[in-house]
């Protein structure tokens, strides 16, 4: 954490396949002041999942609240459960200068750098990354080699995910993981740079006397 700057809202999406989650913890075992958005959920927690932890639990009702309020940066309906990340997730820290890493999707991705690109608060802090596979024949290999979906859910995936990719170019930066530690240094590279933007100081990061 540096008080002395705001922390950045990172932005980060890639198909399932893509390695996006194992780089994802990679980085926040690298870095400090570095922490995950714990999104909001109508769906009932699976096992082992705690509030507060894997998602915020709520009922339909204290979603919509929510919604009415606009304290969401982005929400969406997934199958009947809505999902979103609240404002107050991200500000907080942000003001503190930790850094707020955004696990999701092309949609909700899109949605947020939409609505906030031009926000005075939350435009200089946004920032998006893109994880993608080296082709899409690599992401296929991968998705079957994990020998735990059905074909059907196999081939949904695959068709999501050539749907997600061909969005890339919204993003300001695009990783491609195609050997994992190559990968990793990228991402961490990345992230130290973007740390050093000068935009993002609220003041001198150096002594001026």
């Amino acid at each position: 954490m540096n008080e002395k700057r705001y922390g950045m809202i990172l932005i980060v999406s890639g198909p399932s396949g893509s390695g996006k989650s194992t780089l994802c913890n990679a980085m926040f075992k690298e870095f400090t002041g570095l922490e995950f958005s714990v999104s909001c959920t109508t769906r009932a927690p699976r096992g082992g999942e705690r509030d507060g932890v894997e998602y915020h639990f709520l009922s339909r009702e204290q979603f919509e609240k929510h919604i009415r309020q606009d304290d969401f940066l982005e929400y969406a309906n997934v199958h009947g459960n809505f999902y979103g990340t609240l404002k107050s997730e991200v500000y907080d820290r942000t003001e503190r200068g930790t850094d707020v890493l955004l696990d999701i999707d092309v949609q909700g991705a899109l949605s947020i750098r939409k609505r906030f690109a031009a926000d005075p608060v939350f435009g200089p802090r946004l920032e998006s990354v893109f994880i993608a596979p080296p082709s899409y024949t690599e992401l296929e290999r991968r998705l079957r080699g994990r020998g735990t979906d059905a074909e059907e859910s196999i081939l949904k995936r695959l068709a999501n995910s050539k749907h997600e990719m061909t969005f890339w170019r919204e993003y300001q930066y695009v990783i491609v993981n195609g050997e994992l530690t190559e990968a990793q240094q990228a991402f961490s590279h990345l992230i130290h740079s973007l740390r050093t933007k000068s935009a993002r100081y609220k003041e001198a990061p150096f002594h001026e006397a």
